[in-house]
């Protein structure tokens, strides 16, 4: 196994973790629609332009084109969007992260109902772990007050979304060139953004220095960095060991945000960690 392999997932989980962290700087300056269609307005143009330069090889088919934008429609069009939108509606930060947890639990019933999916009893027992550490770690953060149920119902979506969009990644798009296929689905993203922040949004811009940091970290760190781990991932393992990956998220978030805004960490939030890599060790190691 090379050190590529072994590194990923670990830096793929620090990476995409910080999405949450950086989002927050800029959505206070800018409406979220127009905010995805601005970066992924810089992403397509930055893998077009790595792509051009490396002559990286494009899809023989339309059929080919069709798989990796059906993708690019679903995990970042639809899903980003649609979280970004729960938030920036007053959607609790711990409700949303504990329903976009629900994916490897997804992942897990899609994959053993499939015909030859096969999730052993190890892996079935470490997502379940992973999800009841992913509970304490956010039982703090939980706001079950008035909840705004259209912010919700995005959010249950989204997850939806991102599950089938994962695993028809790795059904369909196995093999993706990783800069003509990123070119392709931030384009299909670009487009449903920018048609979304012109039909439903003002498309204002308060530049500041926050919001300008805000989209260069989302855009190199998260877009090119983040995403393209995940196609990585998605070509090496399983996609149940890939989905428990989600399962970090918050308790990264969590630390991140300890030492970024001083936010507290509890006793609870901490075994609930412990208890998240536990169930997200067993789903790795189970065949």
């Amino acid at each position: 196994m090379s050190l590529m392999t072994r590194a990923a997932p670990a830096l793929f989980v620090l990476l995409w973790s910080s999405a949450f962290v950086g989002a927050k700087y800029g959505m206070p300056f800018i409406e979220p629609l127009t905010f995805m269609c601005l970066r992924f307005t810089l992403v397509t143009a930055i893998f077009l332009g790595l792509s051009l330069i490396f002559q990286a090889s494009w899809p023989r088919s339309w059929a080919e084109v069709g798989h990796i934008a059906f993708v690019g429609l679903l995990v970042q069009a639809l899903y980003l969007s649609g979280t970004f939108i729960a938030l920036s509606r007053g959607a609790p930060a711990g409700l949303v992260a504990l329903i976009l947890g629900l994916q490897p639990v997804l992942t897990v019933l899609i994959v053993s109902a499939l015909p030859g999916g096969r999730v052993s009893i190890l892996q079935c027992l470490g997502v379940a772990l992973g999800f009841a550490g992913l509970i304490l770690v956010l039982w703090n953060k939980l706001d079950l007050g008035e909840v705004d149920n259209i912010a919700i119902i995005l959010v249950v979506i989204g997850v939806c979304l991102i599950t089938i969009g994962t695993l028809y990644q790795g059904r369909f798009c196995a093999g993706m060139d990783m800069l003509s296929g990123n070119v392709i689905q931030a384009a299909v993203a670009m487009v449903v953004t920018g048609l979304g922040a012109w039909s439903l949004e003002e498309m204002r811009i308060d530049w500041d220095d926050r919001l300008i940091l805000s989209l260069g970290w989302m855009v190199i760190v998260v877009s090119l960095g983040a995403h393209t781990l995940l196609l990585f991932l998605l070509r090496s393992n399983q996609a149940t060991k890939v989905a428990s990956l989600f399962y970090l998220t918050p308790p990264t978030v969590a630390v991140m945000a300890y030492f970024m805004f001083d936010e507290r960490l509890t006793a609870m939030a901490l075994a609930g960690m412990a208890v998240t890599v536990v169930g997200v060790a067993m789903v790795v190691r189970g065949k």
